[in-house]
Parts: structure tokens; C-alpha cells; sequence
């Protein structure tokens, strides 16, 4: 979460007493570097990732803004990154497991 906050994806509530309230934004004060380069690692997954892909396909069918899916897979490579150095393993991919699981038991 503090590595989020560095680079300047993690969503902040926009919020003014109880009568104002505003939709979750970013910080501006971030690392434009290298927050531009986990943008760009998020739309290539978003476009060649199968779990990110239909992750995004989800996502915008529920009705969600692209900038903010977009946001959400930048989050979510942040995740495995730091989930691979602690473990020091490769990445093993579990969501499409999880994902057929779920809806099998739902149909």
C-alpha cells in the first residue's frame, strides 16, 4: 500500500464533512516515472494477460471508467510483484482456477 501511494496509484476518498462527496482520485504528488510505466504495463496486460483481460472485460461490463480498471490492474501488477520477491517463486497463475470454480457453482 505505501509503494501505491509512492507511485501515485492508490485511490483516495474525495470527502467534505457528510454533504459533499466526491469520486476517489489519485495524488498528484507521485513518481511520474514510474507510475507511467505501470500504466503502461497495465494496458499491455489488459490487452494480452488473459486473467487481466477478462478481469477488464468484467469490469467495464459492470460499468466502471477505463482510467479507473486501468488504475485497479496497475494495483494488481503491484501486487504480484511483491508477491514474487517474497516468496522468491515464479508467479503461478491461481485466478482462472478460482474464476471457473466460482461460476460453476453459481450456474
Amino acid at each position: 500500500r505505501k509503494f501505491n501511494c509512492y507511485v501515485g496509484i492508490a485511490p483516495f476518498e474525495k470527502k467534505s464533512g457528510t454533504s459533499i462527496n466526491g469520486k476517489s482520485k489519485v495524488s498528484n504528488l507521485a513518481n511520474k516515472k514510474l507510475k507511467t510505466l505501470l500504466y503502461n504495463g497495465a494496458y499491455a496486460a489488459a490487452r494480452y494477460d488473459t486473467e487481466i483481460k477478462t478481469y477488464y472485460t468484467i469490469k467495464i461490463s459492470q460499468g466502471k471508467e477505463h482510467n479507473s480498471v486501468i488504475n485497479a490492474i496497475a494495483c494488481k501488477l503491484v501486487a504480484r510483484l511483491f508477491a514474487v520477491i517474497k516468496r522468491q517463486t515464479p508467479y503461478v497463475s491461481i485466478f482462472l482456477q478460482n474464476f471457473y470454480q466460482k461460476n460453476l457453482v453459481m450456474s
